[in-house]
Order: C-alpha cells, then sequence, then structure tokens
C-alpha cells in the first residue's frame, strides 16, 4: 500500500525566491537540494522521481515535501501583509534550514573544566609531583586524584585547556 505524497503549493514570489536561492553561488548545496525538492513538488513531480533526479533518498523527499507543507500557511500570511522580497527569503531559508538538535549532553561540568584549568595553574609540586610543569596525563591523574572527576582521559584534558590558551 503506498501513500499519497503532500501536496505542496508554491507562489509565484516564492517560486521566484527559490530559482534565485538554487541558482546563487553563495548559497549552501543542501539549500539548493531543498529548494529544488520543493520546486519539483510544486511542479507535481513523484517523490522517487526526484529521488532519483536528485541523487537522494525518498525519506529526504518527503521529509522536506511535508516540511513545506506545513509552512505554507504561514509564508502564505507573510506575503498576505506585504513582506518585502529579503524578508521573504529569510523566512523561506528558515523554513529550509535545520531543525536544532541538542546533541548528547556534556559529561563534564563547567565547575569541573573550571576545576582542571584551575588545577593546570598551580604548580606540579604543590601537589607532591615530581615533575617541572603538567602534562595532560599528569593532570588527568591528578583531577581523578582529587576527586574533581571519576575518570578523563589525557586527550580530553588536553581538550579544556586547548580552548583556554
Amino acid at each position: 500500500m503506498t501513500s499519497r505524497a503532500v501536496f505542496v503549493t508554491v507562489s509565484a514570489q516564492q517560486r521566484s525566491v527559490l530559482e534565485r536561492l538554487v541558482r546563487a553561488r553563495t548559497v549552501a548545496q543542501h539549500v539548493v537540494e531543498r529548494c529544488r525538492i520543493v520546486l519539483g513538488s510544486a511542479d507535481g513531480l513523484p517523490n522517487i522521481e526526484q529521488a532519483d533526479e536528485l541523487g537522494v533518498d525518498r525519506q529526504r523527499v518527503r521529509r522536506w515535501r511535508v516540511r513545506w507543507a506545513k509552512a505554507e500557511a504561514a509564508l502564505a500570511c507573510a506575503e498576505a501583509e506585504g513582506v518585502s522580497e529579503a524578508d521573504l527569503e529569510a523566512k523561506i531559508l528558515d523554513v529550509l534550514s535545520d531543525e536544532y538538535r541538542s546533541g548528547t549532553p556534556p559529561k563534564f561540568t563547567p565547575e569541573q573544566v573550571v576545576a582542571i584549568v584551575a588545577l593546570a595553574c598551580e604548580p606540579p609540586v604543590d601537589s607532591a609531583r615530581p615533575i617541572s610543569h603538567w602534562t595532560p596525563p599528569e593532570l588527568a591523574l591528578e583531577a581523578i586524584k582529587r576527586g574533581i572527576v571519576d575518570s578523563i582521559s589525557p586527550r580530553q584534558v588536553d581538550r579544556f585547556l586547548a580552548k583556554r590558551t
């Protein structure tokens, strides 16, 4: 059983903006691809045909067709209010931009990072270390010994320090 593709409409002004974005040299290629998907959908091309033409999977075509369809009312409303072409372009780019993805939560709290950086500012002899200067492995071991963190790699310590130099 196949489902019907979401119906997509594009006004003349929206089409003008989308076609200009496709031709622009400074627009990211993923945005150009999304513009082509919207234009193809508005022209009535099936998802599979667009996917083959653009060299992408059908799910990507379906995703952007649905995203555009959800935004059609807001874009039409903005046009009815008489927004400038630049403002309409900004709204279209907003529709075609990636959604926020939170990613994985950080493993170390800001307090732990600050404590490790502060530790790096102390002389190693104050921690009874027989070295003249801190190295990431030595800092990692001392941070674990002091209970700042349960575990940390020398590479992660190095990353924390690299951000502060």
